[in-house]
């Protein structure tokens, strides 16, 4: 009797050194934006299987950051508006990415699904609003980070006018999931309709066949990569099929205006709307169009966005322009060449994106750095050796070696800088030196991520990661 009493004094000394060491780092349950019993009920289930005292913690922490802190959602409209984080607006691209890992669990929670499906119509809205727009305010408040000269008004509902291919494929991606998981076809009305047209004419139209187009950008600024050149309509291009893409995942301007990993993705999304077009909406015609559109970009893909590199053989490159111009290198930010396999797992079988996926994590991409901290990719967003967690965790997504992803695992749970959460960049040298304390769509990807480790059957790789 006394040994059972004294092995429960010493667990509960145990468990309160840990919660002392590793403290709830989530809002006071009254304060948290939305509430999911299903996500609740996830996070329940796994974090006890979790041996690793960090990772458990961070898991917690960081698995429903989005739902704790930028979802609002309002019943009375049917429509949900996410912050990215710290900045007070919504991304196309980062809100479809924040709330993709909670559908899988909105079969078991109606209120989950229901603002899931508020995200996806919001997100249909904002693109028919500006489909060149990028980031949205919460209703015509006139909030912008910039005096822009993009051709046209700004709307007050935008907050940022970047063109940029992902924030259409985002929402077209995440409809898509929805639709498979749950069978619910109550998105795919007129308005859906209406933002296939949209996104085929704003495609078509930046395949630049008939002129540059009405879209340009220009910025006052001291950033080279916050406005574009040629007096913001940038580098010429050769209309060779392939879709042009004003600015990067990063926000930033590109260089070569084909962005390679944006075509992919508009690829693998004008597909994913052709299913739904023909099985939902019965719509033949339309999705003939999505899917010649795909073909199209593809081809051209195969024939200017392949590159022999003499250490990794054939690779794609980041940029191109149809005149055999080429930037070779990677940027963290999704999409990226790391992260081709996660968004398209088609593509796990090409040889050419393994050949890239090798080069883009080695220091041929100006880009990748490593250091006393950790390794991995950055880009020109945030300045020199700077890495981004996003391509940690795209790296151990796209990897089939258990070491390769205790590796990356390890890093991630070692460059937190004490938070519990997973920052924006981190210095490679110091983790301490950290951009964006509150950046809710990579704390979401970390808990996808261990789910998917979960699901995947590699429990033992999670519990193998050692805490430095």
């Amino acid at each position: 009797m006394l040994r059972i009493i004294l092995s429960s004094v010493a667990l509960c000394a145990g468990l309160c050194a840990c919660a002392q060491k590793y403290p709830d780092q989530r809002p006071d349950p009254a304060d948290r934006l939305f509430v999911s019993e299903a996500v609740e009920a996830k996070i329940a289930q796994v974090a006890p299987q979790l041996t690793n005292p960090k990772l458990r913690w961070m898991f917690r922490n960081c698995f429903p950051n989005t739902l704790d802190t930028t979802v609002h959602y309002d019943e009375s409209t049917g429509l949900t508006f996410v912050y990215t984080g710290d900045i007070h607006a919504m991304w196309l691209r980062d809100s479809g990415a924040q709330v993709w890992p909670y559908v899988d669990l909105c079969k078991e929670d109606e209120h989950l699904r229901k603002m899931l499906a508020g995200v996806i119509r919001q997100q249909f809205s904002l693109i028919n609003i500006d489909p060149y727009a990028n980031a949205f305010n919460q209703g015509p408040t006139g909030d912008s980070g910039s005096k822009d000269d993009t051709g046209t008004p700004q709307d007050p509902n935008v907050f940022e006018r970047k063109w940029e291919i992902d924030s259409h494929c985002y929402p077209v991606r995440l409809a898509h999931h929805y639709w498979k998981v749950t069978g619910d076809t109550a998105v795919f009305d007129e308005l859906w309709l209406k933002t296939v047209e949209t996104i085929l004419e704003t495609f078509t139209t930046q395949q630049r066949k008939s002129g540059d187009g009405p879209y340009y950008f220009l910025r006052v600024t001291d950033r080279q990569l916050d406005t574009k050149a040629r007096v913001g309509l940038g580098h010429p291009v050769k209309p060779v099929g392939l879709i042009a893409s004003s600015f990067r995942p990063s926000d930033d301007a590109t260089q070569y205006e084909f962005l390679v990993p944006s075509n992919f993705f508009a690829v693998s999304i004008l597909r994913q709307a052709a299913e739904i077009l023909v099985s939902v909406n019965g719509e033949a015609g339309l999705a003939a169009r999505c899917n010649a559109l795909a073909a199209e970009v593809e081809e051209a893909l195969r024939q200017y966005a392949i590159v022999h590199h003499p250490e990794f053989g054939d690779i794609y490159a980041y940029e191109v322009d149809g005149f055999g111009n080429v930037y070779l290198m990677d940027d963290a930010n999704v999409p990226s060449l790391l992260s081709l396999t996660y968004l398209m797992p088609e593509m796990a079988s090409d040889p050419v994106a393994q050949n890239t996926r090798r080069f883009v994590w080695s220091e041929s991409n100006p880009y990748f750095w490593r250091g006393k901290a950790g390794e991995g990719i950055g880009g020109p967003h945030i300045g020199t050796e700077s890495v981004w967690p996003m391509s940690i965790m795209m790296k151990a997504f796209t990897a089939t070696d258990d070491e390769e992803i205790r590796a990356c695992l390890e890093q991630l749970l070692g460059t937190d800088a004490g938070t519990g959460f997973i920052h924006e960049s981190f210095h490679r040298d110091d983790a301490r030196n950290f951009t964006r304390p509150w950046f809710a769509w990579q704390n979401t990807l970390f808990g996808e991520l261990v789910l998917k480790l979960v699901a995947d059957g590699k429990l033992h790789v999670l519990n193998s990661v050692k805490t430095r």
